[in-house]
């Protein structure tokens, strides 16, 4: 059994700007407003999978192409091209540690965008990979409840200091802190456990700095592990799911839209 994909049928695309930024936002579904962030390469048919999953859980999905061609599918080279333009984009600050990151802004105005369109009391953001942390970053806008944070890639982890990096500024984790003390708010991280390109130190900083406002699922890919994950294995919502009940994966995804109805319903 493979990963779900799915293609760019009955998505409608439109551009959106904010933050000096300029992207094509698709969009589908109706009912309370989820972000979906996509990850390297971009909208690939995995998350494009993952997007109409929500949709057919009730949700209307907004994901912005941020990077890649969408809809085309993963090759090697296509991602690779892909990640190298984006490590040296402005936009995302790959290698940045305690930095606000300037897509953060466009992210935001586009999460109250949504919930405008979308009604409903917030949203949620789903974050992953290389756009892991920007589901964070978003929360400080009060229009998000629900932030989504899928193997968190930012900053690139090369050392120390960026692998126990949280992936956003002081400043916006203080402000999302306070809301968790204040208003109740909570986010998800999801990652696998051999994963170097997202670093359990991070989710740690996380852990320490939010509690219990901060769900940790951590799947093992250890050597010799029940469902037989390789230790590369990286994408928790895409590529590694298997429609299998029980398989750890589909069981994170199931547990991410129960998190999105809890707190956007």
């Amino acid at each position: 059994m493979t990963a779900p994909e799915a293609d760019l049928t009955g998505w409608s695309a439109a551009p959106f700007t904010a933050g000096g930024y300029t992207h094509d936002v698709y969009r589908k579904g109706k009912g309370p407003g989820v972000v979906l962030i996509p990850e390297i390469p971009g909208i690939h048919p995995g998350v494009l999978a993952l997007g109409n999953h929500l949709v057919d859980n009730g949700f209307t999905v907004a994901i912005p192409s941020l990077f890649g061609e969408p809809g085309r599918p993963i090759s090697p080279g296509y991602v690779l091209p892909t990640i190298a333009r984006a490590c040296v984009a402005r936009e995302f600050a790959a290698f940045a540690t305690d930095k606000q990151r300037p897509v953060s802004v466009f992210l935001r105005a586009l999460a109250r965008d949504l919930k405008a369109s979308a009604g409903g009391k917030g949203v949620g953001v789903i974050g992953q990979c290389f756009t892991g942390g920007f589901a964070l970053a978003a929360a400080v806008d009060d229009s998000v409840l629900a932030p989504v944070l899928s193997q968190p890639s930012l900053p690139l982890p090369l050392t120390p200091k960026q692998r126990r990096d949280a992936g956003v500024s002081r400043v916006e984790l203080d402000v999302f802190a306070d809301r968790a003390a204040n208003d109740g708010l909570c986010a998800m991280g999801l990652r696998f456990s051999e994963d170097k390109m997202s670093p359990g130190e991070r989710f740690k900083t996380l852990k320490e700095r939010l509690g219990d406002a901060f769900e940790v699922i951590e799947i093992p890919s250890g050597a010799g592990n029940e469902h037989g994950f390789s230790k590369a294995a990286h994408s928790v919502l895409t590529d590694e799911v298997r429609e299998l009940e029980g398989h750890p994966a589909y069981e994170a995804r199931k547990r991410v839209v129960e998190f999105l109805t809890q707190r956007l319903s």
